[in-house]
Parts: structure tokens; C-alpha cells; sequence
């Protein structure tokens, strides 16, 4: 069932910035863990960064010192900053929500039971 929307996509040049939204249906109190995945056009879908309930939040080491996830409760909406873009950040990128996973499972695909639509980013000259 479609409980996220991701909006914030599109076209920035090589340094550039952009801020990504995720907008849940329900209270982000409802779910456990919050996550970014992306997947690059031939590539699998990877694990980016995650917010999670614990007050823990976890980063792919190949956006480590550049994106930054945070979330506003009363908006229901969990962002993620993107700095510094570089054109390998290319991709779809995807919003996940589990209410039952658990920290050491962030990066795991396969443990999110909602997924948003995803939002184009492209960095490009």
C-alpha cells in the first residue's frame, strides 16, 4: 500500500544541492525506521541513509559528509539534504518505512514494507 511520497528531483549541476521530501500518509511515529535507496539506470538499488527511532541515523560511505536526513514530526515528512552532488549521485532515488525494523537491518532492502513512487535526480553539466 502507498503510504510515502518523495518529491525534491531534478536536474543540478556538479556541486550543487538539492533537498529531497518524503511525505507520509500516517504520524512517522508509526513507523520504526525511515530510509533513502537509489537506483542508478543498469545498477541495483542501494541503501543511502536512514533515520530511525532510536534517534540513530546512518549513512552510505559514499555520501558520508554530504547528505544530511533529518524529519519534521509535524510536517510527517523526512528530508534528505544533498550537498557537494556529484554526477555518480545520479539516480532514482526512493523513500522506504518499516514500523518492525530494527537499526542493524537499515540497509537492507528488503526489510521495508513501504516504498514511495521515487524522484529523478540528475547532476549534470
Amino acid at each position: 500500500q502507498v503510504q510515502l511520497v518523495e518529491t525534491g528531483g531534478g536536474l543540478v549541476q556538479p556541486g550543487g544541492s538539492l533537498r529531497l521530501s518524503c511525505v507520509a500518509f500516517r504520524n512517522l511515529i508509526d513507523y520504526y525506521g525511515i530510509a533513502w535507496f537509489r537506483q542508478a539506470p543498469g545498477k541495483d538499488r542501494e541503501a543511502v541513509s536512514a533515520t530511525m527511532m532510536s534517534d540513530a541515523t546512518y549513512y552510505a560511505d559514499s555520501v558520508k559528509g554530504r547528505f544530511t536526513i533529518s524529519r519534521d514530526n509535524a510536517k510527517r515528512t523526512v528530508y534528505l539534504q544533498m550537498n557537494s552532488l556529484k554526477p555518480e549521485d545520479t539516480a532514482v532515488y526512493y523513500c522506504a518505512a518499516d514500523s518492525l525494523i530494527v537499526d542493524a537491518n537499515w540497509d537492507k532492502e528488503t526489510m521495508y514494507e513501504y516504498w514511495g513512487q521515487g524522484t529523478q535526480v540528475t547532476v549534470s553539466s
